[in-house]
């Protein structure tokens, strides 16, 4: 297969990869984007009703106008406001193509994907977070009433639903099933809920725990699941509910082995944050840059489309010098 060659590689079409692209286009570099989903593959993950914590604006990139009927855009919006993005521009994007293996030459990369191999001077990993939950690694997780994404409430109407997790998905999830009139149970490892859920929605699941309607365990983890049934460890002992599905919504984390295995290193300590260059967002391997929330490593909270979207301009304004 003849290798295409690029002068920018982009990992990831998600807001952060669509950004690259346009700062590409703009300074007329050759790009191609590699997505190996849907465009805009985690949003679209999201659950149906998602409405995000940030105001339209602050999700604009390029200064592109994002208009939303509201203050806080749902979904669906940001699926129309980024594929307009993408298609008014007429970007260069590969959907539901994935890279394998991204391999250092003497001039620039050489990346494989199941579809294609390209040459290219500079590579950038915009690839996101969603993609590998956080497991529970308990007794039944493997169990095909377990699940680790949500997506609507109508399938657990009238079951008894274990939410494990207490962030603004876990919540969300819990208040959608206890009104489409699932049995919710919240499994809460902490003392309280997440104190970064969104702040019109915190009240509400207060409420509803403290009347009765959410039955919630705090300081406690689910222990094993089974058939019709789970145990929570609490702090008062051990715990048997009724189940029938459980959403452990316990959040996710990069791939850090596709990090691992372009020659990206990390922090030692648990954020396991890879190394970058603030100013530049260049990795320790020289052509490889970062941009997004994956900058963050296990802090998944510390980087957001409104914050990270700088990263696009500072990767390629070092691109173009060093290319020029």
């Amino acid at each position: 297969m003849e290798e295409q060659a690029t002068d920018v590689l982009i990992v990831g079409a998600g807001p952060i990869g669509i950004a690259c692209a346009l700062a590409c286009k703009r300074e007329n570099l050759n790009y191609i984007v590699v997505e190996k989903g849907a465009l805009t593959n985690a949003l679209y993950n999201y659950p149906l009703n998602m409405t995000f914590f940030s105001t339209s604006e602050k999700l604009e990139i390029d200064g592109i106008p994002f208009i939303s009927n509201t203050p806080k855009p749902s979904r669906n919006e940001a699926l129309e406001y980024y594929r307009r993005v993408v298609t008014s521009n007429d970007l260069k994007i590969n959907l539901y193509e994935t890279v394998g293996t991204i391999t250092p030459q003497e001039s620039g990369f050489s990346v494989s994907t199941d579809k294609a191999h390209y040459h290219t001077q500079k590579v950038i990993i915009a690839t996101g977070f969603y993609d590998i939950p956080n497991l529970l690694n308990v007794s039944g997780e493997e169990s095909p009433k377990v699940f680790h994404y949500y997506k609507e409430a109508h399938p657990f109407s009238l079951r008894h639903v274990a939410v494990v997790g207490a962030s603004n998905s876990a919540v969300d999830a819990a208040l959608e099933i206890y009104r489409k009139g699932g049995k919710v149970t919240m499994v809460i490892r902490g003392d309280n809920v997440g104190e970064r859920v969104k702040y019109w929605v915190r009240p509400d699941i207060m409420n509803r725990i403290a009347e009765g309607s959410i039955k919630a365990y705090f300081n406690s983890t689910i222990k094993a699941i089974e058939k019709d049934k789970i145990t929570i460890s609490t702090p008062k002992g051990d715990v048997t509910e009724p189940n029938d599905f459980v959403l452990a919504l316990t959040g996710y984390k990069p791939n850090f082995k596709f990090l691992e295995d372009c020659g990206i290193t990390f922090s030692k300590d648990e954020k396991h944050i890879p190394h970058y260059n603030e100013e530049t967002m260049e990795t320790n391997v020289k052509g490889i840059y970062l941009a997004g929330v994956i900058c963050g490593g296990m802090e998944t909270h510390k980087w957001f489309i409104e914050n990270s979207r700088i990263h696009a301009k500072l990767i390629i304004k070092h691109i173009s010098a060093e290319l020029s």
